[in-house]
C-alpha cells in the first residue's frame, strides 16, 4: 500500500515492522485492509475517493454523499466480470464431467448427466439470486440476468446433445425444461430491475469512525460540509439589495441539499435564490421569500427526494399560503419522482423500508387524488431514493438542465417538461432525472 504523503509502497511486513506507519516518512496509515474483513479500504483508495467526489477538491459534498459514493466504489471494486466468471465456471465444470464420463465409464453416462443437471440447476439458482441481490449494483444485477439467459441457451445445447446421445426422452425433456426456464428467468429479471432495491454495505457510524481517524492523521477534509446550522438571528440586508428580486427560486426538501448548492455557488452562476422547505437558511429565509415574490415571471424549481416527504414538499410549495398558494408562478418539479425512478430501469440506488411505507400511507393520505396511482403504489411499498445518493456534480447538472429546459418552454424547440395537473392547478414536471 502506497503512503499518501510520500508515495512509497509499503508491504504488510513494512507496515507491521513500523507499527502501522510508512517505512520512509513515518506517516501513519489510517486503514489496514488485512484486518478489515469483507470491506477492504486502503489509504490511496480513500484519498482518491475524496478527490473524485469533490472533482479534485473543487466541490463541497455532504457526509451522506460520501457514504453513498464509498458504497458504490466498494461494490464496483469487489465485483468482477461476473458474466464471464459464471459462464466460464459452468463450461469448465461441464467439460470436467464430460471428460470423467469418458475416463470412468463404470460410473455410467447417465450418472454424469444427472450430476451435470444438478450442477446446472445450482448455477441457475445462484444467478437468479444474484439478479435480485441488494448487495450488488444495478449493473451487476443486470449482468446476472443476462448471464442467466446465456446459461439457459448453453444448457439447451449441451443437454439436448447429451440426451440424444444417451437416447433418453426423459433427459431430453428435463434439459429442454431447465434451459427454457433459465432463459425465461433471465429475461424476466432483466425487465424487473426497477423493482429491486439495494442496501448500503457500510453504515454511517462506521464511515464516521474512519473519517475521524482520517482527519486526525491527514488533516480536515475541507470540502466536507457540516450539518446545516440553524442561524436564528436575522441578517440585516441593505434595502437597496432587498429591493431587487430573482428570476428563479430553487426550493429543496432537505436543508442539506440547499446548503450544498449554496456552498458550491450554484445561486451565483444561475441568478437564483435557494431555500429549503424547512426554512433554511433561517437568517435570510423571510427576506429572500419576499424578494422572489416581487417577480411576476418567477420560476420555482422544487428539488426533492423520491419519497412521501418529497412529494409532499412539492405540493406544499404549490398550495401552502407560506409559499405560492393561488399564485400563477411557474412551478417545475425537477425530481425525484417515482416515474423518473421507474424510467431509470433500476439505474438508481433504490431502498425500501417499513418506515418509508408507513410514512407514505400517513403523509400522502390527503394527497391521493393529486398523485398518480402508480406513484402511490411505489411509495406505499416502502420504496425511496435520496438525492444524496448522487454526487454533487450530478445534482448540479440535473438542476442546470432543468433551468435550461424552462428557457425553452415558449420556444419552437420545446423542452422535456410537460404539464401535470392537480386539484389546485398545474405545475411542470420532467420525464427523466438528468
Amino acid at each position: 500500500m502506497k503512503c499518501v504523503r510520500c508515495g512509497i509502497d509499503n508491504t504488510l511486513k513494512d507496515r507491521t515492522d513500523h507499527y502501522g506507519a510508512c517505512k520512509s516518512c513515518q506517516h501513519p496509515f489510517v486503514f489496514e485492509p488485512t484486518k478489515m474483513g469483507i470491506v477492504k479500504i486502503t489509504d490511496p483508495m480513500f484519498a482518491k475517493l475524496l478527490a473524485d467526489l469533490s472533482i479534485n477538491h473543487t466541490l463541497f459534498f455532504t457526509p451522506k454523499q460520501l457514504l453513498y459514493f464509498l458504497d458504490g466504489r466498494l461494490r464496483r471494486k469487489n465485483s468482477t466480470d461476473r458474466k464471464s466468471a459464471w459462464i466460464l465456471s459452468y463450461l469448465f465444470i461441464s467439460l470436467v464431467f464430460i471428460l470423467f464420463s469418458n475416463v470412468l465409464p463404470l460410473a455410467g453416462d447417465s450418472t454424469f448427466f444427472w450430476v451435470g443437471l444438478i450442477i446446472s440447476g445450482l448455477f441457475v439458482y445462484a444467478m437468479f439470486r444474484a439478479s435480485k441481490s441488494d448487495k450488488l449494483t444495478a449493473k451487476n444485477r443486470k449482468v446476472a440476468s443476462e448471464s442467466l439467459s446465456i446459461l439457459g441457451a448453453i444448457i439447451l445445447i449441451l443437454g439436448i446433445g447429451t440426451s440424444i446421445f444417451l437416447e433418453s426422452f426423459l433427459q431430453f425433456v428435463l434439459s429442454i425444461s431447465l434451459g427454457l426456464f433459465a432463459i425465461y428467468l433471465g429475461f424476466r429479471q432483466a425487465d424487473r430491475q426497477q423493482e429491486f432495491t439495494q442496501k448500503l454495505i457500510i453504515q454511517a457510524e462506521q464511515l464516521q469512525d474512519w473519517l475521524s481517524r482520517w482527519q486526525q492523521v491527514n488533516g480536515s477534509v475541507s470540502q466536507l460540509l457540516p450539518s446545516p446550522r440553524e442561524q436564528l438571528a436575522p441578517v440585516d440586508i441593505n434595502p437597496e439589495v432587498s429591493a431587487y428580486s430573482f428570476d428563479r427560486l430553487v426550493v429543496c426538501e432537505r436543508a442539506a441539499i440547499a446548503q450544498l448548492l449554496i456552498a458550491n455557488n450554484f445561486h451565483f452562476e444561475h441568478n437564483c435564490a435557494i431555500l429549503s422547505i424547512t426554512g433554511y437558511p433561517e437568517n435570510i429565509f423571510d427576506t429572500t421569500l419576499q424578494m422572489v415574490r416581487r417577480n411576476p415571471d418567477l420560476k420555482v424549481y422544487v428539488f426533492h427526494d423520491c419519497s412521501a416527504k418529497g412529494i409532499r414538499a412539492l405540493h406544499q410549495v404549490k398550495h401552502s399560503p407560506q409559499w405560492f398558494q393561488n399564485s400563477d408562478v411557474a412551478i417545475i418539479d425537477v425530481g425525484l419522482s417515482p416515474q423518473q425512478v421507474i424510467a431509470s430501469k433500476g439505474g438508481l440506488f433504490i431502498q425500501r423500508s417499513l418506515e418509508a411505507a408507513q410514512q407514505a400511507k400517513q403523509q400522502l393520505a390527503e394527497l391521493r387524488s393529486n398523485v398518480l396511482a402508480t406513484d402511490l403504489d411505489w411509495l406505499e411499498a416502502g420504496n425511496f431514493v435520496e438525492l444524496e445518493s448522487f454526487p454533487p456534480q450530478k445534482l448540479m447538472q440535473v438542476l442546470h438542465r432543468s433551468i435550461s429546459d424552462t428557457r425553452e418552454l415558449d420556444s419552437e424547440r420545446g423542452s422535456d417538461l410537460f404539464f401535470v395537473g392537480d386539484s389546485g392547478g398545474y405545475f411542470y414536471a420532467s420525464e427523466s432525472f438528468g
